[in-house]
């Protein structure tokens, strides 16, 4: 019998590359996917969208072989995939994937690790050969990129680490790449590499690979892919042309709730001055109580770096040209390397900064670090039956979340987000933008560093990084898309 997916394509015509039927996946009492079906052909650009915890992630893993299937048929190019499938045959098949939760070496170069894929390349002149194959590929997606191929990837920024694991998945050697699928792969990409990208896969896409674009950027589906999927509560709850379907439609099928529109006034408190910075311009970076402000500009330019710069100061209090009045908890983008501690469960994770408060005599309540971890479980909506749980059964987005519930869940006066919502489902975003405006209205402040130009108008106040400094100070009434990239490219 022949299947029809959305776009009418008969599972029995020759571009079929993929067809799932039945797909369900269970761990331990949770079911991940409920009989899912899925058909992909080539050159397919398909967005995939839905919560956190929706089951995406652990779709993508069974496409990869990183994960087994409890039942369900898997078709590649017309042939059942039987078991043992692992990312090995998976790779040899033609299936490629750039993870959300980076999966390069960090202790081998981008050179080293385009190798590690492409063994066949080994031998004499292995270098020369997996250089010219990484190099050609960065280059193709990112032009005028400037990533050291000879530099460990652990050295490197996390924007320039997903570049190059971008690059490396549309690598071939001895097998052709069929299949890409791409987990959140402009979370840490700021807007002129996501540009570049996204412009990429339509170019792939005509060449006749099929690409999965996973993403909690509604923009970036709806803008640019051909058909949108979207999953809910761990099934495919719509299969439709990007073309037939709207922003509040996805929305809706998604369950978001909550929507806060951008722009809208924060209840602050004006008091106390928390953090005043004096740079290498002339523009001083100042943030009163209640204020939220922003950090914008292209990756890169020293956002992250002022971060850091204040969190240090706020530690030892002796930070040359910099005043912080007040403890200052820190938010890191890059969770894997700077967020998360995985072998501790999700209340441990989330109650780090409030050790002292939770102390009594000496020791540490449980029945009330329990609680606490419990109410921003909820209040998050962290995708767990039970804080007990490791924080590693949680998906990427949902371990993003705990880091934003250890800052919240402290005392600090003043909150330093650096891209704090990467790979955050839309619908919790605006939950933590609400989050965000009662603390500010308490008197808390936050200095936040986003690559979505959409959060930077939440904010009282941006201030546009270029080479370093601060090249223009913007209040929210005078903040316009045009004028951040005017001045991100410093073009006056």
């Amino acid at each position: 019998m022949l299947l029809e997916n959305a776009n009418g394509r008969e599972a029995g015509s020759a571009s079929l590359l993929l067809l799932l039927r039945g797909l369900s996946k269970s761990f331990g009492p949770v079911e991940a996917l409920k009989g899912v079906d899925l058909a992909l052909s080539s050159g397919d650009l398909l967005g995939l969208v839905g919560h956190n915890g929706a089951g995406k992630s652990t779709l993508m893993n069974i496409l990869m072989g990183v994960v087994s299937r409890d039942s369900g048929d898997f078709h590649l190019d017309g042939r059942p995939v039987t078991q043992p499938y692992n990312p090995a045959i998976a790779q040899h098949l033609g299936i490629r994937c750039v993870f959300q939760e980076l999966s390069l070496c960090p202790n081998l170069n981008a050179i080293e690790n385009t190798l590690v894929i492409h063994p066949k390349l080994g031998g004499i002149g292995w270098e020369r050969r997996a250089g010219r194959l990484i190099s050609a590929a960065l280059a193709d997606i990112f032009p005028g990129h400037q990533i050291d191929t000879q530099r460990p990837v652990l050295d490197l920024p996390i924007g320039e680490r997903q570049m190059i694991e971008i690059a490396r998945s549309f690598t071939e050697s001895e097998t052709p790449a069929k299949i890409i699928i791409l987990d959140e792969p402009t979370s840490s990409l700021d807007s002129t590499a996501a540009t570049q990208l996204l412009a990429y896969l339509r170019r792939a896409a005509s060449k006749g690979q099929a690409c999965i674009l996973i993403t909690h950027k509604l923009n970036e589906v709806l803008d640019h892919t051909q058909r949108i999927v979207v999953m809910k509560d761990a099934r495919v709850v719509a299969d439709v042309p990007a073309s037939d379907i709207s922003r509040d439609q996805l929305f809706e099928l998604m369950g978001a709730v909550n929507r806060v529109e951008a722009g809208t006034a924060a209840k602050t408190f004006r008091g106390t001055r928390r953090i005043e910075l004096q740079g290498p311009s002339d523009a001083a970076l100042k943030v009163d109580a209640g204020e939220i402000v922003g950090l914008a500009g292209l990756a890169g330019h020293g956002q992250k770096e002022t971060l850091r710069a204040i969190y240090r100061a706020s530690r030892n209090r002796s930070a040359p040209g910099c005043t912080v009045a007040g403890s200052a908890a820190y938010v890191s983008g890059d969770r894997q390397k700077e967020g998360i501690f995985p072998l501790w469960s999700i209340a441990l994770n989330i109650t780090l900064a409030s050790v002292r408060r939770l102390a009594h005599g000496g020791f540490i309540s449980g029945k009330e670090e329990k609680e606490l971890a419990e109410d921003w479980r909820q209040r998050i909506a962290i995708r767990s039956t039970d804080t007990a749980q490791s924080i590693l059964a949680l998906s990427g987005g949902n371990r993003q979340k705990v880091i934003v519930a250890r800052a919240f869940a402290s005392e600090s006066e003043i909150i330093l987000f650096d891209d704090p919502t990467r790979g955050v489902d839309i619908g919790t975003k605006r939950e933590l933008y609400d989050q965000i405006r009662t603390a500010a209205g308490s008197g808390r402040c936050f200095l936040w560093y986003s690559t979505e130009n959409d959060e930077l108008f939440l904010c009282d106040r941006v201030y546009v990084f270029h080479e370093q400094k601060i090249v223009d100070v913007i209040d929210r009434a005078e903040l316009t898309e045009e004028r951040l990239l005017r001045a991100s490219f410093l073009d006056a």
